[in-house]
């Protein structure tokens, strides 16, 4: 087990060596000089002079390899420079805003875990029934919807039209109910039919058909064997979407006016603060790395076979 870490570990190191390379080169490719930038944002008339300093200031005047790494070390150190927007550390403006979308992200987990499986269970206890077939048919409609569409249709419906809710905010603690089902719901439906599939698969392995013969009832078959042993199927698909719904936030965040991290993208992008935007991506294409690899290690503990 350890040495199945140690070189999951050792393939990673490299591809997270490019990831940062690329969220680095961003700033060279920006349309605009970063200088410059940082010295509008700053309401900073951009003279020559303003510009050759601030040009210093920022180590733009450094060799591009000299400066990728200068920034590759200072980022293991969790130091990815100060905000252009708000002349702060950027790992500073990460953290205030990261519990908001840690909030809502494990909130729409909740959601997407609790609807999921007993949904799952209901079509497999009957397939191809109408029950089935309807249940199907809506999470394929929600799962096709954009989630800022959902999230637009919730703010009417919900918020404004039967009143029931907060629309937007960090006011309360009901005011996660709406973002979280916005971003949960298409999740709903791919986990469904994952969860669906993989279910029926299991009805015709010989451990069911042993289960029958000893007489145990179909529902306490499919809760305590079919469901357990479908969901390792699932584990690696769950393991992405956390972090995709870390990620996915950026539109909700915005729609619900939530202060997480998604909305502190937006502004980075629109204001061109490219330190921000050069943290984002490498953290979260990080988090990208470190679910895969989680999930990848729950998976061989969880299952023997995988360890043969």
């Amino acid at each position: 087990m350890l040495r199945y870490i140690f070189w999951r570990v050792l393939a990673i190191l490299p591809l997270a060596l490019i990831i940062s390379f690329i969220a680095f080169i961003l700033l060279e490719l920006a349309p605009s000089d970063p200088a410059e930038v940082a010295l509008r944002i700053n309401e900073i008339v951009p003279t020559p002079e303003a510009i050759e300093g601030m040009r210093h200031e920022l180590g733009l005047d450094k060799p591009f390899f000299t400066r990728y790494f200068l920034w590759l070390i200072a980022g293991l150190q969790l130091d990815f420079g100060t905000s252009f927007l708000t002349r702060t550390p950027v790992i500073q403006e990460m953290l205030r805003a990261l519990p908001p979308t840690l909030w809502l992200a494990s909130t729409a987990l909740f959601f997407t875990i609790i609807l999921t499986l007993p949904l799952a269970l209901w079509c497999v206890a009957k397939p191809q029934s109408f029950t089935d077939k309807c249940i199907r048919f809506i999470v394929f409609v929600l799962t096709a919807i954009p989630n800022y569409w959902l999230g637009l249709l919730l703010i009417w419906g919900v918020a404004v039209y039967l009143d029931w809710l907060p629309v937007s905010g960090m006011l309360s603690p009901e005011s996660v109910i709406l973002p979280a089902l916005a971003l949960s719901l298409g999740y709903i439906g791919t986990y469904l039919r994952l969860l669906r599939g993989a279910m029926l698969n299991q009805w015709h392995q010989p451990y069911v058909f042993y289960a029958k013969a000893r007489g145990l009832p179909d529902n306490l078959i499919l809760r305590r064997h079919i469901l357990r042993n479908s969901l390792y199927s699932s584990l690696t698909a769950l393991g992405m979407s956390i972090p995709k719904l870390i990620a996915g936030t950026v539109v909700i965040e915005n729609i619900f006016a939530w202060p997480g991290i998604g909305r502190l993208c937006i502004s980075a992008i629109f204001c061109r603060d490219y330190p921000m935007i050069q943290a984002y991506i490498l953290l979260m294409s990080l988090l990208f790395l470190f679910f895969n690899f989680l999930m990848d290690v729950i998976q061989m503990m969880a299952d023997p076979r995988l360890r043969r």
